[in-house]
């Protein structure tokens, strides 16, 4: 890995410890869709809450939580819902659901898809498990055995909802998704406890594309799931055994009034050159 300008990686873990330490807090979440698993003390609603709320985690933030709660309040307790609902009854309830580019027919589909797998293994995290090899050395292949097992029931319908690893995306909301669960402390609620956080994979979008890029993280720049390695492995070089653990935090840089992106920047020596393009 590089850094931008003088840095030295003790001062930049530095930097970020403190940018974690003031700023890694429940009051701070808000208006993130992570807000909604809190609410959830059983481990198989929440994690399907998790699943829901992470899949539906683009566009704008108002709608994001427009549509989060819409599907939500459908099920107060989401594992029981599931466990009664028929795959009828899910397209019938959610056939005028609409969230960006997601139908009504895609979020009953991932439903349906989550039905089949704690049918056949008793829970998400019971899928997951079984596709995470001791050997692996990220979550990647685990998350694409997942993936089609979530997508097996409607033969591939979910493919933008659930994307595959395998075919190159950055699989941003899935990483989300495991970030929140695997991962546990004030912001994120954890819950799957056996999944090292050793082997999460930075959720990559845009703006933290953009950040990391400038920080030197990486000098490649198309936002892919390459990229989230590359990101990845130059976290896991500060924090070996929590590579996602600043995620949170550097997520809200230019987002939150409090938290200026360039004033942050300028304190790692970015040098303005280093801004993409």
């Amino acid at each position: 890995m590089s850094f931008t300008g003088n840095i030295s990686r003790k001062f930049f873990k530095d930097v970020l410890e403190e940018l974690y330490a003031e700023y890694n807090r429940r009051e701070f979440v808000p208006p993130d869709p992570l807000q909604f698993l809190y609410g959830y003390d059983d481990l198989c609603d929440r994690e399907i809450a998790a699943l829901i709320a992470s899949s539906l985690a683009y566009g704008r933030v108002v709608q994001i939580q427009r549509s989060v709660s819409c599907v939500l309040e459908q099920m107060p307790s989401p594992s029981v819902f599931l466990k009664e609902a028929s795959p009828r009854s899910l397209r019938c309830m959610f056939h005028d659901f609409k969230h960006r580019f997601t139908s009504g027919k895609e979020l009953s589909s991932m439903l349906l898809g989550i039905k089949n797998v704690i049918e056949r293994y008793g829970s998400l995290y019971a899928c997951f498990r079984a596709g995470l090899k001791e050997g692996d050395g990220t979550v990647i292949p685990a998350l694409s055995t997942f993936v089609r097992e979530l997508n097996a029931p409607e033969d591939g319908w979910c493919n933008f909802f659930l994307p595959s690893p395998m075919k190159g995306s950055a699989c941003k909301r899935l990483h989300l998704f495991l970030r929140w669960m695997v991962r546990c402390d004030e912001v994120d609620p954890g819950g799957w406890a056996d999944v090292p956080a050793s082997k999460l994979i930075v959720p990559l979008d845009t703006h933290m594309h953009r950040i990391c890029f400038m920080l030197g993280l990486t000098n490649r720049r198309q936002a892919d799931m390459r990229t989230a390695v590359d990101i990845t492995t130059a976290f896991r070089a500060i924090s070996p055994d929590d590579p996602v653990r600043y995620d949170f935090v550097l997520t809200r840089l230019g987002i939150r009034k409090k938290l200026d992106l360039n004033a942050f920047l300028k304190k790692c020596a970015v040098p303005e050159a280093a801004v993409i393009a």
